[in-house]
């Protein structure tokens, strides 16, 4: 065991914190950058942490920020001491060396919305930071927690939390020999719909230079849809959707219970997804989509990577059981939800289920990754991600996730295995992944990523087993959705069939 006075001190604005040495680097965590979301706190904005005197421990992570199911992956932190165990609020941070002035990458984590943490041993920085840069990662509220739209409560906790990390870093990044002044951040799926949104609010301006969003989804939510959600979760619990009607409860069984289609008459598209929680346009925390903000010049500074997998929806397929099920009638009444004119007769050799996947991967994830590339006015590289996934089978194609174990080096634990396949990785993978890490790390440093800016040639970066550029490879489903901005998501009127917003 290390000797106390060889572990590696950082001073934070909070006090001071002793990590661990892991290999050639320092490692950091649950270090709580906001305070305990509980008690009068737990609907609330993040507040700053309380400081300390004493050296605070850092070497185990924070706890898992509540969630209707904690990841299998995940490890079980113990509690923070200064939170009474539920200290959710906590970063971590991997890096060389505490001087110098490395760039920074900060991860926002996947999970719909719904579930997720930093404890998650696939997002171990530490591949990532012996690369030359700084990594952090943090936790955010999820569920309820952090997306139910609550009256008494902001909206978007998450988001908020997500701010809050960020100035953290600004504030105390220096400490452990990072640059505030090139920030990356960076995450896949409801982590890089965190980074969209990031790109869009007023409050995020300035704490990071650049972005990559893996796999953004398109469902941004209006108020009132956000309200008629939480207010039926409320409802089958026994209660209201107000802080005061759950100040001491848990949602957690409620939301499982709870089934999207079932509320397609007043929740349209958003009951074809895959949670019952997304950021909201609510005018203040979030005040447009992404894809305005951006078309009106939002983060035009902000260099973007975005980019998604080729095969999105086949895990979603997979994980609900439909993999060789899917049926005529289910793929009709999905193209008239959700599809734009002319789908059918766009893909005339599909069958229902490759039309049915096809449609759910363009109108959740593929093209709403290439329209942000799109509506950016500053620069944007986009890229699409086509190896297929080894593991399962090979059942799952270059699905949704694929990429993340790539992006960090981790190739082998419970999230890699799933995708990849048994250990050791093979030669490939590994070629692919360190092919994957010199593009971001690269970026993160301001070299570019190594392929051309996105363009109206539609240049891509097309990640398979010989990676190549060439023009966007997904440019007949483009043609189809070409006009459509991914709007907020409306409440809609069950009597009439219309939408239903406030003006």
């Amino acid at each position: 065991m290390e000797a106390e006075t060889e572990r590696p001190v950082a001073q934070t604005a909070h006090g001071r914190v002793r990590g661990g040495t892991e290999g050639t680097l320092a490692v950091f965590r649950g270090i709580p950058f906001a305070a305990a979301p509980v008690g009068e706190l737990r609907f609330a904005a993040p507040q700053p942490p309380r400081s300390w005197e004493n050296v605070l421990d850092a070497e185990d992570f924070g706890p898992i920020p509540a969630q209707a199911e904690v990841p299998s992956s995940a490890v079980a932190p113990p509690p923070n001491p200064f939170d009474d165990g539920r200290g959710c609020l906590t970063a971590n941070v991997w890096t060389a060396e505490l001087s110098g002035n490395r760039p920074v990458m900060v991860w926002i984590y996947g999970g719909g919305y719904l579930a997720g943490s930093a404890a998650d041993p696939g997002y171990d920085g530490a591949v990532l930071a012996e690369e030359g840069v700084v990594v952090v990662t943090f936790n955010y509220r999820v569920g309820v927690e952090g997306f139910g739209q609550l009256a008494g409560a902001p909206a978007n906790r998450g988001l908020l939390d997500q701010v809050a990390a960020l100035e953290w870093v600004r504030d105390n990044v220096a400490a452990f020999g990072g640059d505030p002044r090139q920030v990356t951040v960076f995450g896949q799926s409801a982590g890089a719909g965190g980074v969209a949104a990031l790109l869009a609010m007023p409050s995020a301006a300035g704490l990071f230079r650049r972005a990559i969003a893996q796999s953004v989804p398109g469902t941004f939510v209006s108020p009132e849809l956000a309200a008629d959600v939480m207010a039926t979760i409320a409802a089958s619990a026994g209660t209201t959707a107000t802080v005061e009607g759950l100040r001491d409860l848990s949602l957690v069984a409620a939301v499982d219970a709870l089934d999207l289609r079932e509320h397609a008459d007043r929740w349209g598209a958003f009951a074809y997804g895959v949670t019952p929680f997304s950021p909201v346009v609510d005018g203040d925390v979030l005040p447009a989509t992404p894809w305005q903000a951006l078309r009106d010049g939002a983060s035009r500074d902000v260099e973007l990577i975005v980019g998604h997998t080729r095969d999105e929806f086949r895990k979603m397929l997979a994980g609900r059981g439909l993999l060789g099920r899917v049926t005529e009638e289910m793929t009709a009444d999905a193209l008239v939800a959700l599809a734009p004119e002319g789908y059918r007769a766009a893909f005339p050799e599909a069958t229902p289920e490759q039309l049915y996947e096809t449609l759910h991967s363009d109108w959740l994830f593929r093209m709403p990754s290439a329209n942000l590339a799109r509506e950016h006015t500053g620069r944007s590289y986009l890229y699409e991600f086509v190896l297929e996934a080894p593991g399962s089978g090979g059942v799952l194609g270059a699905c949704h996730g694929v990429d993340v174990a790539l992006t960090f080096g981790n190739l082998t634990g419970p999230l890699a295995e799933k995708m990849l396949g048994p250990p050791p990785p093979n030669a490939e993978l590994a070629a692919l992944s360190a092919a994957m890490r010199a593009a971001w790390t690269g970026f993160a440093r301001g070299e570019g990523p190594g392929w051309g800016e996105f363009d109206a040639a539609g240049t891509t970066w097309v990640i398979g087993a010989d990676p190549i550029v060439r023009s966007y490879p997904e440019q007949l489903s483009a043609n189809l959705w070409a006009g459509h901005d991914f709007p907020c998501l409306p409440l809609r009127s069950p009597a009439s069939g219309r939408e239903r917003t406030t003006s």
